[in-house]
């Protein structure tokens, strides 16, 4: 982060660190849906407890950071972009904690043939998440590849359209109540939104790398 962080090693080692807090939690949400499909659900529960842990210590990082960068007036003219990519992030960070929540209190019963399916659009989602903070990341570092990871993450939120989409077909072309059909729709529709609250980051660091060039 040498371009907008010359002053404080400190502010950008935490930084460094919250990105890699969303970064690791798309992992472990993958793992953790992988873990409530073949019905581990003590390691499931671990997983969704982890993820917990890592939305509170986010906030609590996030507003360490967005406090220093108003106390000593760091780079003012980039302040108001940072802390939009920043708290934006941090909706990405908060989807993948409260799906998992979702899964743990609904317990969705979703069919043997469905979840490799779901697996595909969680990893599709977790991603998205990923390109999204390498696209984030080197935008402190490196503004001309910006561009390349935004287009990774726009990639993916693409494929999770797709995968949801195939899901939806398949769950309402089962003879099965409406209602066990609405509640996979809604469980698909929320892995989905990972993906693309990921890509609104990206939207945002488009403008944010922008006006940089200005």
């Amino acid at each position: 982060m040498k371009i907008l962080f010359r002053k404080t090693r400190e502010i950008e080692a935490q930084i460094e660190e919250y990105l890699d807090l969303i970064d690791r939690a798309a992992l472990v949400f993958v793992q953790g849906l992988r873990f409530y499909f073949e019905k581990r659900m003590d390691e499931f529960e671990q997983r969704y407890n982890d993820l917990r842990t890592m939305e509170s210590h986010g906030d609590s990082l996030r507003r360490e950071i967005e406090n220093k960068l108003y106390v000593h007036t760091l780079i003012p003219e980039s302040r108001g972009d940072v802390l939009g990519l920043l708290e934006s992030s941090d909706e990405v960070l908060n989807r993948l904690a409260k799906t998992l929540l979702n899964f743990s209190i609904e317990n969705p019963d979703i069919t043997e043939d469905l979840r490799p399916l779901y697996l595909d659009l969680a990893q599709a989602s977790s991603s998205a998440v990923e390109s999204m903070v390498k696209a984030v990341r080197i935008y402190f570092r490196e503004l001309e590849s910006v561009r390349d990871y935004i287009n990774k993450a726009q990639f993916y939120e693409k494929e999770s359209d797709k995968i949801a989409e195939k899901i939806k077909r398949l769950v309402f072309g089962k003879d099965r109540e409406l209602s066990w059909k609405n509640h996979l729709r809604v469980f698909a529709h929320h892995i989905e939104l990972i993906a693309d609250d990921a890509e609104d980051v990206c939207d945002r660091l488009a403008i944010a790398t922008a006006k940089r060039y200005e």
